[in-house]
Formats: structure tokens, C-alpha cells, sequence
């Protein structure tokens, strides 16, 4: 599937595109709430059948209900009155935990739940809103989006970089363009790592089935190349706390590679880490997982070490930021798990 956005299309109709999609050929016949639902991120089913009600969603150019049936290479389309918020940035006195900054960049220490840029769903309350507040004519990405040298998701933790001036936001895209910024993550996943260390190599693209998720590919066609290298720290029964260090920057990475060799990262919600997938059947071992998910209400990813060289000085800086409470507290929880509970490893 195809998606497109665009700012100028119908404004002659008083009308703005906010999605555009193209039905695969092998698209079954799928009611169109559903098939946005699966396409739209943060979307609710409830926001997707008001617009229809309204007269907000086309189908080949022609409004539909809510029942409609997507069939394959149809192109569906949502117009609103308004053009694309994620277009407006709003400034947002949002308090920042910056641990570094000059007159050329910032880095950032982003707290778990904030939302890195404003898109459908987060048109406010992002970083972008509160850079907006606290710093004025920020240069633009390709994006067009304030000082966003590169992302990190929602719910993970962690050191960004944030370019202040037009050269430096040049000089540190070409350094992640070239791979040759540091990124260490540090991350809880399921299972025990047998291998002390390794490289995950494959291509990255959407989840044939589920656009909401990305997906391992041998087929460059299907995907972006992607690399991670990863190293176990700490074996801890049914979980394993490793780093991870990121060659490539693709979206999930982290999250897709650990699921692709078995160790889907713990509380992973959208990859299936909310589930118990290693452990026994006792419920007394349910209940301390239940009681580590509400703990550490995310997927148990941090992004612990950044560096790269400084676009004015040339000296190489290197952050290296303390693992969050709720991530800490959880890997300290399952360490006395496995401790008193003398776990077999697999």
C-alpha cells in the first residue's frame, strides 16, 4: 500500500488531504473503517466513523459510510476542512531535561511517554511543541520539522540531538547518513540470549499484515538495510538485559531485530511483549509479571549512550544518560527473581 500526504490538493473544495492510500492487489474486500484503522496510527475506530459520518472519507473520489468495503487498488482518502495539524507547531511551555547545550545544538534527555514530533492523534504535547516554546527560528529538517536532527519512539527513553543553526543541522544529518554517530541502547527482552554477542542484518519495512508494525525482509525491494549489534550485560532468568548498538536508524529497529531472533523486547505492546512468552505457568510467577508491566507500563527500551562530532569544534562528545526509574526498578525486580528462584537457563 501507498500512502501520500499532501497540503494543497482541494483547497479549491474547501477541502485538505490528510491521508491518501492505495489498496494493494491483493487487498480482500475490508470495511474502509478498518482498513484506516490498521493504516492510521492513534486513530480510534470511534474518530475513523465520525469522519465518515461526516462525509470526510472518499473512496475512488466518491464519499463513503463507515461499512464501505475496500476492495483491492481503490484509493481511499481522508479530506478535512482544516489543513493537516501536524503542520502547525504550537509552542508549549513543556519542561525540557537538556544536559547539554551551546550556541549550535542540545542534547536532550527525553522522559518515556513524550512524543518525540506532532502527527495524527499528537497534534500537541510533543518535543517539537515544547522546542518551539523554549527556542526560537530553529532550522527546519526535510520534515519541516524544528531541530529534529533523528527520533526515537513514544515510550523509549534517551538521549536526541537537536540542531540549533542550519550548519549543524547539515553537519549531523551527513554523520547519521554515514553511520558514523554512536547509539547504544540498552534494552529488556524476552528469553535468554544464548549468544554473548552478534549482528541482526536484514531489510526494514512495514508488516505486510499489519501497518502498524515493522517487519524483517530479505528482499530490499521490501525494506531499508538495517544493522544492530547486540551484546548480553546481564542474564536474569526468563528476561536478559543486552545492548544494543544501532549501525543503521530505522524505524523499530531495536524493537523489530530482538523480535526477529525470538527476544521481543519485555512490554512491547505493539510487537507482543505484553504478553508472557517465557516462564512457567504458576500463578504466582503471572502475578510478579503483571506487577513488572504496571512497574514499567512501556516497552523496556533506553537510549543510553550518543555521540558524534561537534559540527564547529570537530571534537568527538559522547553522552551517556542514567537508566530511567521504572526501567531500572524492573531489571532490579527481576534479578532477585531469578536470584531466589534459581532459574534453569534455556
Amino acid at each position: 500500500m501507498k500512502e501520500t500526504m499532501s497540503f494543497n490538493e482541494d483547497i479549491e473544495e474547501g477541502l485538505f488531504e490528510h491521508f491518501r492510500f492505495e489498496a494493494g492487489k491483493g487487498q480482500a474486500p475490508l470495511r474502509v473503517d478498518k482498513f484506516l484503522m490498521n493504516l492510521i496510527e492513534n486513530a480510534t475506530r470511534n474518530k475513523i466513523q465520525q469522519a465518515a459520518s461526516n462525509g470526510n472519507i472518499f473512496v475512488n473520489e466518491i464519499p463513503v459510510k463507515s461499512n464501505h468495503k475496500v476492495k483491492a487498488s481503490d484509493i481511499v482518502r481522508v479530506l478535512m476542512e482544516e489543513p493537516p495539524f501536524e503542520n502547525k507547531i504550537i509552542p508549549e511551555n513543556i519542561p525540557l531535561n537538556i544536559v547539554y547545550e551551546d550556541d549550535t545544538l542540545l542534547v536532550i534527555n527525553k522522559e518515556p511517554g513524550l512524543v518525540v514530533h506532532p502527527g495524527h492523534g499528537n497534534y500537541t504535547g510533543t518535543l517539537v511543541n515544547a522546542l518551539a516554546y523554549h527556542f526560537e527560528n530553529l532550522p527546519l529538517n526535510s520534515s519541516e520539522r524544528p531541530g529534529l536532527v533523528h527520533r526515537i519512539d513514544k515510550d523509549t527513553s534517551g538521549l536526541l540531538v537537536v540542531a540549533k543553526t542550519e550548519w549543524a543541522m547539515a553537519e549531523l544529518q551527513r554523520q547519521f547518513a554515514e553511520k558514523t554517530t554512536e547509539r547504544e541502547y540498552v534494552a529488556l527482552v524476552w528469553g535468554n540470549v544464548v549468544e554473548e554477542e552478534g549482528i541482526i542484518e536484514s531489510y526494514i519495512g512495514r508488516h505486510v499484515k499489519n501497518r502498524m508494525q515493522m517487519a524483517t525482509y530479505d528482499d530490499e525491494t521490501k525494506g531499508k538495510w538495517a544493522v544492530t549489534h547486540y551484546k548480553v550485560l546481564e542474564r536474569l532468568g526468563y528476561v536478559t538485559l543486552v545492548s544494543c548498538r544501532l549501525e543503521t536508524g530505522r524505524t523499530h529497529q531495536i524493537r523489530v531485530h530482538m523480535k526477529s531472533i525470538g527476544h521481543t523486547l519485555f512490554n512491547d505492546e505493539r510487537y507482543g511483549g505484553n504478553l508472557i512468552l517465557k516462564g512457567t505457568t504458576f500463578t504466582k510467577y503471572k502475578q510478579f509479571v503483571d506487577n513488572c508491566f504496571q512497574m514499567l507500563p512501556r516497552q523496556a527500551l533506553h537510549a543510553k549512550t550518543l555521540g558524534f562530532e561537534h559540527p564547529t569544534t570537530k571534537e568527538f562528545m559522547r553522552f551517556n544518560s542514567e537508566i530511567p526509574a521504572d526501567l531500572q526498578q524492573t531489571i532490579d525486580k527481576w534479578r532477585s527473581y531469578a536470584t531466589a528462584s534459581h532459574i534453569e537457563l534455556e
